[in-house]
């Protein structure tokens, strides 16, 4: 009887082993297949029609969200089961960011585009002293005048 219950123990922690081995295999599969599947959550024909005027914006805020969301996912995972609240909470949206940055980063090959140039911007004008605004004289002569 002893040594039945004793098999019984090892065959239930081998199980539980087995059990935990293939759950973590799962779970790495997971990891592996948001690469492949990213298109997926996007719609391929968005950007078909936008010009590279449109394009670079797009993938400037397309740029900003993904790493806003992927530094998100890396301040969850500091906490409490903060990898299974980073998966959960913000692996989808960093999926279809991927997908739509990939998709507009097609979409700028396809056209050519070129990034532009950065506008330069005219040197500020000193201030001037000035006399004191038609306004605020108007209004004065208005007040002395009433009294």
């Amino acid at each position: 009887m002893r040594n039945s219950l004793s098999h019984r123990r090892l065959f239930s922690h081998s199980l539980a082993a087995l059990a935990l081995v293939a759950l973590g295999a799962g779970l790495s599969g997971c990891a592996g297949i948001s690469d492949t599947i990213s298109p997926a959550f996007a719609d391929p024909a968005k950007y078909d029609l936008y010009d590279c005027k449109q394009l670079e914006p797009e993938r400037k805020s397309l740029a900003a969200r993904t790493a806003e969301v992927q530094g998100l996912m890396t301040k969850a995972e500091t906490g409490v089961a903060g990898s299974v609240v980073a998966e959960m909470a913000y692996r989808n949206d960093y999926i279809a960011l991927r997908g739509q940055s990939k998709l507009a980063d097609e979409a700028w090959q396809k056209n050519r585009c070129q990034e532009s140039k950065p506008e330069a911007k005219p040197a500020p004008v000193p201030p001037s002293i000035a006399p004191a605004p038609a306004a605020k004289r108007g209004r004065s002569k208005a007040s002395s005048s009433a009294n």
